[in-house]
């Protein structure tokens, strides 16, 4: 008998210790970007989006962006096209703009938004393309590397996404956005989160992804940076420590504080319940970025 009144106290003492938490995470905007290898998984998905319904169940106002990258690679190589990055930025030609839209509008977006709206809260899913909610302009080339329909934000609709959340909707965004002809151009869902947070005035911005947080040493999990200054972030992007894929998410990371998200944060989103984990406990995971 002792050992289940231990397991209940055990229990009790958790939500003694997400109390403080839950209470100062309540009306602030939280936003969720999930992607790459966490969306593999049906398991981590689960927790996941069980986890976004907690934060509005408890009055926080989620907003989810997604990326969908392993989906598209695996239709673009349904069709014999190769995908390329080139500094962690797809190269979007006009038949891939194609794919890359089918599959983040049409499946993962409805996907996410249908499984969320299963687990008891009122989920929309939009693109940038909605009521011009994410205006772009073509990216000019960089070092002679023509990117094609990949877009750089100038805007995006804030008032939009805070009022769906006051009328009780989570948000659940693809990363495409409008040029000012309509044009449909791909955008980095880690840019998309960025300039999406900090249009609605978010006290949180959460990064999934397949690693614990940054490290100094890649390869090295005991190298894990648990706090790290946007001087330092952008030093390591120049000196090749941070590269590849991460340097857009640690890009958005130093934006998005610059542009007055005070906790961005970079967790491992295959620990199952890990958003819960980071906003709840006293300890949290993965690497803050600060100013």
């Amino acid at each position: 008998m002792k050992a289940n009144y231990d397991n209940i106290i055990h229990k009790a003492n958790t939500l003694v210790e997400a109390l403080p938490y839950i209470c100062a995470f309540s009306g602030k905007f939280v936003v969720v970007k999930y992607g790459g290898n966490a969306m593999n998984d049906p398991e981590i998905i689960k927790t996941i989006l069980q986890d976004v319904a907690a934060l509005k169940t408890v009055g926080v106002y989620p907003i989810v962006v997604h990326g969908g990258g392993p989906e598209i690679n695996a239709m673009l190589g349904k069709v014999g096209k190769k995908s390329e990055f080139v500094n962690g930025l797809r190269v979007t030609d006009l038949e891939t703009m194609e794919i890359v839209q089918m599959i983040l509008c049409g499946k993962v977006n409805k996907n996410v938004a249908s499984n969320l709206s299963g687990m008891g809260v009122r989920a929309i899913g939009v693109s940038g393309k909605d009521n011009e909610l994410i205006r772009v302009r073509k990216k000019p080339p960089v070092g002679g590397v023509d990117y094609g329909y990949v877009g750089d934000i100038i805007s995006v609709n804030g008032e939009m996404l805070r009022g769906l959340c006051l009328e009780d909707y989570v948000p659940v965004i693809a990363s495409i956005g409008v040029d000012e002809n309509g044009e449909s151009y791909n955008i980095n869902a880690d840019t998309a989160a960025c300039e999406i947070g900090a249009a609605v005035g978010a006290d949180k911005l959460l990064f999934l992804t397949d690693i614990d947080g940054i490290r100094r040493n890649a390869d090295d999990e005991d190298t894990l940076i648990p706090v790290l200054r946007i001087g330092e972030a952008e030093s390591m992007i120049e000196s090749g420590i941070i590269s590849g894929g991460m340097i857009p998410k640690v890009r958005g990371c130093v934006t998005a504080v610059k542009k007055g998200i005070k906790n961005v944060h970079i967790i491992n989103g295959t620990i199952p319940h890990c958003i819960l984990v980071e906003l709840f406990t006293v300890k949290g995971i993965g690497t803050l970025i600060l100013e």
